[in-house]
C-alpha cells in the first residue's frame, strides 16, 4: 500500500475545527500530515479561533486550542505532498497577502495535485489566481472575492455543501468536513472498504471540543452512520463544549468551545442498533457517570462484546459502569485513581498520544491521541482506507 501525504497551510486564528479535524482525520486514515505557518518553525504554535453562530448577524469568535506545527515553512518541498489542505478562519485573510504563501500555493497547483480549501481559505486561492474559470464555494461572505477572482460561485446550501472542479475541492464551513474529507480521499484515489458501520457517541455539556467533533466527523467521512446523544436532550438540541489545553498552569485551562448538535434522541437509543460506542472526555463524564441510563448503555455494549472507545475523562463513565475490571487501559492521568479502584491495570500514556487496546476496549489519554485512537477503532471494525 502506498502512503500518501498532506500539507496544511495554517496561521494564527485559523478556525479550531478546520485545522484539527482534517489534520487528525487524515492521519487516522494513514496519511503523513504536515502543518506549516510562514515565519514559524516546527514545534511552535498557532492560536486557533472557535467560530460558531450564536444568534448574531455573523459568527462569534472565541479563543480556541493552541495548534502545534509539525514542519518549518521555509524547509518544505511541495513535491513531497500529494494534497494541499487550506483551513479557514481568520488566518487566510493575512496569509493571502504573504508572497511566500502565494508562491507555495502556485507551486503546488503547477504540480496538478488536489487542493482542498474550506471556508475563508479560498481567499488564498483567489490571491494566487487559481479560481479563474473554476466552480467553487466558500464561506458566503467570501463570494465577492471568489467572483472577482473569476470563479463561478456555487451556493453552499446547506452550509455543509462541498464541490469539486477537477483537482479543486471547496467547502463552506466546518459542518461540511465529512464530505470535504471524503472528496479529498477520492481525489487521492482512496478505496474505503467496510465503511457501512453505525456508531454511538455519548455526549454531555462541556465535553471536550476536539474529543467529540474530531472522531465524529472522521468516521462520518468514511460513510459511517454516527449518532450523538445526551441525557434529557433530543436530536437537534445542542451541547456546549469545552476547549482544554495546557498553557502554563499546573493543570489544563478551560475555555468555551463550539456548540455541538446532537443527532438522535437519548431515550430511544439501544446498544444492539450500533456497532461501537465512543465516549468523549472533557468535564461531561463527571456528571454522566451518575446517570443510570448512561451506565446501562455502556454495560450493554460491554456485555454484547462490542467495541468501546473512550478517551480522556471518558473512563470515569466506564469505571462507574463496572466494565474496567480486569482490563488494561489508560486515561487522562488525573483519572488514574478511579481506573485503578475500578479494578483495571493502569497503562501510562507516555507519550500523551499513546493509545491502548485490550480486546475490544480502546482507551486514550487526551485529544492529541486521536489519530491512533480512531485508527484502532477502524481496525477493530474492519474498515480500511487504501491507496
Amino acid at each position: 500500500m502506498v502512503q500518501k501525504s498532506a500539507l496544511l497551510i495554517v496561521g494564527d486564528y485559523v478556525e479550531d475545527y478546520e485545522v484539527m479535524v482534517p489534520f487528525q482525520a487524515l492521519q487516522a486514515y494513514g496519511l503523513k500530515v504536515d502543518a506549516i505557518c510562514p515565519g514559524k518553525k516546527v514545534g511552535e504554535c498557532c492560536k486557533t479561533a472557535v467560530h460558531d453562530f450564536l444568534g448574531h448577524q455573523t459568527y462569534s469568535e472565541l479563543p480556541g486550542h493552541n495548534f502545534v506545527l509539525t514542519a518549518t515553512f521555509e524547509e518544505v518541498d511541495v513535491k513531497s505532498y500529494d494534497i494541499l489542505v487550506i483551513p479557514g478562519g481568520r488566518a487566510p485573510e493575512y496569509l493571502s497577502i504573504n508572497d511566500s504563501v502565494i508562491e507555495l500555493v502556485k507551486g503546488f497547483a503547477a504540480l496538478d495535485r488536489p487542493i482542498a480549501s474550506i471556508c475563508h481559505g479560498q481567499l488564498i486561492l483567489a490571491a494566487a489566481g487559481l479560481l479563474k474559470g473554476k466552480k467553487c464555494t466558500a464561506y458566503p461572505a467570501v463570494k465577492p472575492a471568489v467572483e472577482a477572482a473569476g470563479g463561478h460561485w456555487l451556493d453552499p446550501n446547506p452550509i455543509s455543501s462541498c464541490f469539486t472542479d477537477g483537482n479543486l475541492i471547496t467547502g463552506a464551513a466546518w459542518p461540511g468536513h465529512p464530505e470535504f474529507l471524503n472528496l479529498s480521499l477520492k481525489a487521492l484515489g482512496a478505496k474505503i472498504s467496510n465503511g457501512n458501520k453505525k456508531v454511538l457517541f455519548i455526549c454531555g455539556d462541556f465535553m471536550e471540543d476536539y474529543e467529540v467533533m474530531v472522531p465524529f466527523q472522521t468516521l462520518q467521512a468514511l460513510g459511517y452512520s454516527v449518532d450523538a446523544v445526551c441525557p434529557d436532550k433530543k436530536a437537534g438540541d445542542k451541547c456546549p463544549t469545552a476547549v482544554h489545553d495546557f498553557e502554563g498552569a499546573q493543570t489544563y485551562s478551560e475555555k468555551p468551545g463550539h456548540n455541538f448538535t446532537l443527532t438522535a434522541d437519548f431515550d430511544s437509543v439501544k446498544a444492539h442498533d450500533y456497532d461501537a460506542l465512543v465516549v468523549p472526555g472533557g468535564r461531561a463524564p463527571e456528571y454522566l457517570a451518575l446517570n443510570e441510563k448512561v451506565l446501562q448503555i455502556v454495560t450493554d455494549f460491554s456485555k454484547s462484546d462490542k467495541p468501546i472507545a473512550s478517551i480522556c475523562h471518558g473512563q470515569q463513565i466506564l469505571a462507574a459502569a463496572g466494565v474496567l475490571k480486569g482490563k488494561k487501559c489508560t486515561a487522562y492521568p488525573a483519572v488514574k485513581p478511579q481506573v485503578i479502584n475500578a479494578g483495571a491495570q493502569w497503562l501510562e500514556p507516555n507519550p500523551i498520544t499513546k493509545c491502548f487496546k485490550d480486546g475490544k476496549l480502546i482507551t486514550a489519554a487526551a485529544w492529541p491521541a486521536h489519530p491512533e485512537f480512531v485508527s484502532q477503532l477502524l481496525t477493530i471494525l474492519g474498515t480500511e482506507v487504501t491507496f
